[in-house]
């Protein structure tokens, strides 16, 4: 898998406390990464839950590194850093939300080849987003290593993890 060409090059966003945030920026650690949106009634939630028990089952063992969750929002309006970090808060006390200008979220999902789309708006001004459902596993040195969609189990994904955290070599010496 490391031979596909998903995670190339850096994005430029800013965190849910405000200060900017690149992929340089999460070097140095392992990397859960999900894209969605705050208002999403559903899906979301439901990943970063199963991201939250992931890290969590990963914490259990001492020997392994910690694993960083982030959480970039794909929505092309409302979701400012406030929001963002209103709704991190609501799932693991680690999880890194991320956000941008359209275009700087474009780039990033790109990169990822996520897909993203804003269906219309409805009476109250409220809309959903149709989002690819993909947790992406990055090494500490930012490759990206692995991908999990919403039918993998907490546990499966955790001994996933754990098995490259192990077994990892870094290219870079």
């Amino acid at each position: 898998l490391r031979k596909v060409a998903i995670g190339q090059g850096d994005f430029q966003l800013v965190d849910h406390t405000g200060c900017p945030c690149s992929k340089g920026d999460l070097r140095g650690s392992w990397v859960l990464l999900y894209f969605g949106f705050t208002h999403c009634p559903d899906i979301c939630p439901e990943e970063l839950e199963k991201m939250s028990r992931v890290v969590d089952l990963l914490d259990r063992d001492p020997r392994l590194p910690r694993l960083q969750p982030v959480f970039i929002r794909v929505a092309p309006e409302g979701d400012t850093v406030a929001a963002v970090a209103k709704y991190v808060k609501e799932f693991h006390p680690r999880l890194r939300g991320l956000t941008g200008t359209p275009e700087q979220v474009r780039e990033a999902g790109r990169a990822y080849r996520v897909y993203y789309s804003t269906g219309p708006k409805d009476q109250d001004d409220d809309y959903l987003v149709d989002h690819t459902v993909i947790l992406y596993l990055l090494s500490p040195d930012g490759l990206f290593m692995d991908y999990y969609n919403r039918y993998k189990t907490d546990t499966k994904i955790a001994q996933s993890i754990k098995g490259h955290m192990t077994t990892y070599r870094s290219p870079f010496g």
